[in-house]
């Protein structure tokens, strides 16, 4: 029996590293955090969306259902709807704890959607096809994209911002073949936005996850 509870005792010593090096917190300050979307489109008068999701709590654990390490399924995603004058709204993913491998230096974008109809406010989880008229962007793969979970390298948590922006026009479909020019054009239009974070980690092979 001796000899059983030391071997038991010894994997668990031997199995923890790996299971504080996922469940590590995310660093004290995002490498990328003034950058991303909701920062850099300020909405007019400072109007907020709630965003939320079924799948996690803000600043919860995002499934690795969600993650490409397994299913990379949509989450879901639900917002309060916009103030009058609301045509459409526009969705931007982003890792603040990474950055494009590019010289923008920008978050690790890994999703973008715009012209959802000014009546929608949820997509459903396991979403597999856009909303009727919704254009799907680029992220890091390349342009017209669908979502695109997480792939956390090992060590901290990476917060992953989920961010919706209320418009008061609809963009033009050739605007979205790169961020940068969707990102100029939603400019000065973003009459509320909101987000939700999600932790992602990585899979490691200490079977706890």
């Amino acid at each position: 029996m001796k000899i059983v509870a030391r071997v038991s005792a010894l994997a668990v010593v031997l199995a923890l590293p790996y299971m504080l090096m996922a469940q590590s917190p995310p660093a004290a300050t995002e490498v990328t955090g003034e950058m991303r979307a909701l920062v850099t489109l300020p909405a007019k008068h400072g109007a907020k969306l709630t965003v939320t999701t079924p799948a996690f709590d803000d600043h919860g654990d995002i499934p690795f259902e969600n993650t490409q390490y397994k299913g990379n399924v949509f989450p879901g995603l639900s917002w309060t709807a916009g103030p009058s004058g609301t045509r459409s709204y526009a969705i931007v993913m982003q890792d603040t704890d990474g950055s494009m491998r590019d010289s923008t230096g920008l978050p690790t974008l890994h999703w973008t959607m715009a012209n959802i109809p000014a009546s929608v406010t949820k997509l459903e989880a396991g979403m597999t096809t856009a909303p009727a008229g919704s254009i799907y962007g680029q992220n890091y793969r390349g342009t017209n994209q669908p979502y695109l979970g997480p792939h956390t390298p090992p060590g901290p948590k990476h917060r992953y911002h989920l961010q919706v922006f209320a418009l008061d026009t609809v963009l033009s479909p050739d605007v979205m073949a790169s961020y940068a020019t969707m990102i100029a054009a939603m400019k000065g239009h973003v009459l509320a936005s909101g987000e939700v974070v999600g932790l992602g980690q990585a899979m490691t092979t200490s079977g706890q996850h």
